[in-house]
């Protein structure tokens, strides 16, 4: 694998009408040297859809998925991280939120979580086939390109929402680090636990007590990755008992340790996190509020 790579990345907002069913639209340009790859790790987030113009990832997962030669590798719900390596290439990144896999995606995020699958032919993506296939001209155009995401989402018709309140209120209680136990998550979503159960796995593609451990674990390490200062010690999230069981959790989300973690570079990831933070205010997807960008 080669490490000596450029990689420069730029992020939108949705414009109004659509903000509340994705995180950003995000754009990189990925140059590795002597026509080599460059590998790295998604971390857990919501759905994602990305398409790209150039060299395709090689990518896969724990479940022991592996997936390469699409140039529209489309991601469920995540709760590990997936491994990816890629060239030299192009892309455009559209992250959905919960709401937004609801409303445009529509089959149970359950049945998608921990995914990684092939978007030109699965059944829940091939809908966005089209802009797939449309997406990029001959000559790269940022903002036509842009567009063509905006014009494609704003023409899709869908159907009304189930429980939009719902998923938005679960959302904003999940996001909150105060909120520590389903009993509390329960509380601020004002549902009941068959509900909150019944919308997190059909909304957001996990139990609610899986949710909330994957939301403080990503709060330590985005700590941790944007100032390493830190140690591992200082970017635990307040509501871990011990060291030890941040380990543990470590080994489940990311399939390693934190310090095999930390020995590896990450030159992809640091360069997104870094440029997501000042553009949206969280430096990764999992923390986005449910209106997009920061919490």
């Amino acid at each position: 694998m080669s490490q000596n790579c450029a990689v420069q990345v730029r992020f939108y907002k949705p414009p109004p009408e659509l903000q509340r069913y994705f995180t950003t639209f995000h754009t990189a340009e990925i140059t590795v040297a002597d026509g080599g790859q460059i590998q790295d790790f998604l971390h857990p987030e919501w759905g994602n859809l990305r398409f790209h113009a150039g060299n395709t990832p090689d990518a896969s997962n724990a479940k022991g998925q592996n997936l390469s030669g699409t140039h529209f590798p489309a991601t469920g719900p995540s709760s590990r991280a997936v491994k990816f390596a890629v060239g030299t290439t192009r892309l455009w990144g559209v992250g959905l939120l919960p709401l937004g896999w609801a409303k445009f995606i529509g089959t149970p995020a359950r049945d998608l979580a921990d995914t990684l699958v092939d978007g030109t032919s699965h059944p829940a993506y091939r809908r966005f086939a089209p802009l797939a296939r449309d997406l990029f001209g001959a000559q790269p155009d940022e903002l036509g390109e842009l567009a063509r995401i905006t014009e494609f989402f704003n023409s899709l018709t869908a159907k009304p929402i189930r429980d939009e309140a719902r998923i938005l209120a679960i959302h904003k209680a999940l996001i909150d680090p105060e909120v520590a136990t389903v009993s509390q998550l329960v509380e601020r979503s004002i549902v009941s636990p068959r509900t909150l159960e019944r919308v997190c796995t059909h909304a957001f593609g996990f139990a609610p007590k899986l949710l909330l451990r994957r939301q403080r674990f990503m709060r330590s390490v985005t700590q941790f990755l944007l100032d390493p200062s830190l140690r591992w010690i200082g970017a635990l999230d307040g509501h871990y008992h011990d060291q030890a069981q941040f380990v543990r959790e470590f080994r489940q989300f990311i399939g390693m340790t934190p310090r095999q973690y930390a020995a590896l570079s990450h030159p992809i990831i640091d360069v997104f996190m870094r440029e997501r933070l000042a553009f949206a205010g969280a430096a990764v997807q999992a923390l986005d509020g449910p209106a997009g960008g920061g919490a």
